[in-house]
């Protein structure tokens, strides 16, 4: 039993049950004392103790359970001995190693065993750190209204920034989810030698394409007749009664012989929640058929009778959007829907398509590469680094906003892209270039005689590892990020709540901003390989080790965003 627990990766979540679970103990061990005016309430244990995450406070304590949590469960707050010890003692499946722990003015705060911990992340490789704590199974389609056809051919240079906004958060949602497990596809289908496939390949946008002369006509016709046999089908003697008024009239002539569907009573009768109670009788269009039959087609090979369709729309789309989850709904399509919407895309000053939004980028990070590295930036390697940059610097600038929220971009010409401080996706693929300079150089030492090979954990003493620096980037990234990349699936998987999905969509880019900002102080103050001296190479190695594991971190996290790492710079 001691040797699972200790196999299995640390996590923050056990750690903090398992000490809410210490804390609170069973209720009959509570004090009486302050009981009068009826029973003490108990808090919510997940709300007993937080992780701490900011450097100041790291240097006293790792979790803290405040005097306010204190005061409602025990009397006066003084936590009996009993339950301390049980704090103290604290163990389980990945439940981090408490060293200690101790009642001060702001509440009960808990030191890890930070030696232990990091001998259990990094003495295994931290490749159990780097994926999902636990594996999900289903199938999730994800739709992108901007890129179905309304009514011509989408180009790039009709692409709105708010549209590319939308395709590039799918993009990332595909990637997150297929890390956790999930079978994932995408909607529409777009011709294979189309602008919009070129666009979205330079961005690093691998999107399902096909042949120029294919067609889904088959599907198209199979959509518009259950349509036109759906039960909520508006009859011609419904349509007559409803009509009252020179205006309606004049409408209802225009549209006869239309094919119209009643959506309002789609979302009654079927209890679709969320919807905008505004739906009412809809014209079905050709281009809405066709966007159903994409659908029909999204869906046909899953492998679950059940999909998560997950229409990742622009704000002001949202409306349309719905009406066409209702309408195939109304077809008979019974995959559960959800709705994933953005915010718009505000340039002050000027507009850009995103054909030239990204063109404007591109020279941007060309210019300053130029500044920076003078005539080394030429050749096929340095175009393909210029590409990777640039699609960076677009994936952060777009993703990295609250995915409900406005995003506002300073595209004045004279503004340029900084390749260095900290400004999103170029700060980041910088950093993680460092890393991959770092072990080139170390591999050099080695190869002249410098350095040993690095030895196997097991002959390291990880208690080396006492820099700041080192345990916030442990603490604060390696052992938090599998239950990041976990929110995602979490959020597919409540029920109910609306036609409306919130997920954090922005939490990838702000980790890898935040970790970029956190390992560029240390490795600014830290001399990592240091004197090539026998009785300083234990500590070289462990920090090796960690930044090791660093480096997959960062390969992990930029995968999700379909973002290969830099690995010069």
């Amino acid at each position: 039993m001691e040797n699972t627990e200790e196999s299995s990766p640390l996590r923050i979540t056990p750690t903090v049950r398992a000490l809410s679970s210490a804390l609170r103990g069973k209720r009959e061990n509570v004090s009486n004392s302050s009981r009068e005016n009826g029973d003490r309430i108990f808090p919510d244990p997940e709300k007993l103790w937080f992780k701490e995450s900011s450097a100041k406070n790291l240097r006293n304590r790792d979790f803290l359970s405040p005097t306010t949590m204190l005061n409602t469960l025990y009397a006066d707050g003084q936590v009996p001995p009993a339950v301390m010890s049980r704090v103290l003692s604290l163990h389980g499946s990945g439940v981090l190693p408490v060293a200690g722990g101790e009642v001060m003015g702001e509440g009960l705060r808990v030191r890890v065993d930070r030696a232990a911990a990091f001998r259990s992340v990094l003495a295994g490789g931290a490749m159990e750190y780097l994926k999902p704590p636990s594996q999900r199974q289903g199938c999730v389609v994800l739709n992108c209204p901007a890129l179905h056809p309304r009514p011509n051919t989408l180009t790039p240079e009709t692409l709105t920034l708010g549209q590319l906004r939308t395709v590039l958060l799918a993009d990332h949602m595909g990637a997150l989810l297929r890390r956790q497990g999930f079978s994932v596809s995408y909607c529409p289908t777009l011709p294979e030698d189309s602008n919009i496939i070129t666009f979205l390949r330079a961005l690093g946008i691998d999107w399902p394409a096909a042949e120029a002369n294919w067609t889904n006509e088959e599907r198209e016709d199979k959509i518009q007749a259950a349509l036109e046999n759906s039960p909520y089908r508006q009859r011609e003697t419904e349509r007559g009664r409803r009509t009252s008024g020179g205006g309606r009239k004049r409408e209802e002539e225009e549209n006869e012989g239309a094919l119209r569907v009643n959506l309002k009573r789609v979302f009654q009768e079927e209890g679709l929640l969320g919807y905008d109670p505004s739906l009412g009788t809809c014209t079905v269009h050709r281009d809405s058929v066709s966007h159903l039959a994409q659908l029909d087609l999204a869906t046909a090979d899953c492998t679950v009778p059940m999909a998560t369709v997950l229409h990742v729309t622009s704000c002001q789309d949202e409306f349309r959007q719905q009406q066409i989850a209702v309408l195939w709904r109304a077809s008979g399509a019974t995959h559960t829907q959800r709705h994933l919407v953005c915010g718009p895309v505000k340039t002050p000053g000027s507009q850009l398509t995103a054909a030239q939004y990204l063109q404007l980028r591109r020279g941007q990070m060309k210019e300053a590469s130029e500044m920076k590295y003078g005539d080394q930036v030429e050749g096929q390697t340095w175009e393909d680094i210029i590409r990777v940059m640039t699609s960076a610097t677009v994936r952060f600038e777009l993703l990295s906003t609250v995915h409900t929220s406005p995003v506002t971009l300073d595209v004045q010409r004279e503004g340029g892209v900084s390749t260095k401080g900290p400004r999103g996706g170029v700060f980041v693929m910088y950093n993680c270039a460092r890393l991959h300079t770092l072990f080139d150089s170390y591999e050099r030492g080695v190869e002249k005689g410098l350095y040993p090979e690095i030895p196997e954990s097991s002959q390291l003493d990880f208690s080396a590892l006492k820099e700041e620096g080192e345990w916030l980037l442990l603490f604060n990234y390696l052992i938090p990020f599998s239950e990041l990349m976990d929110q995602s699936g979490q959020a597919l998987d409540c029920e109910g709540g609306g036609a409306r999905v919130n997920i954090k969509t922005e939490q990838i880019c702000k980790f890898l901003v935040s970790l970029s900002k956190d390992f560029s102080s240390y490795y600014n103050r830290v001399h990592v390989l240091g004197e090539p001296l026998p009785h300083l190479f234990n500590q070289m190695f462990c920090r090796l080790y960690l930044l090791r594991a660093l480096r997959e971190l960062y390969h992990s996290a930029l995968d999700t965003l379909n973002l290969p790492p830099i690995r010069q710079l």
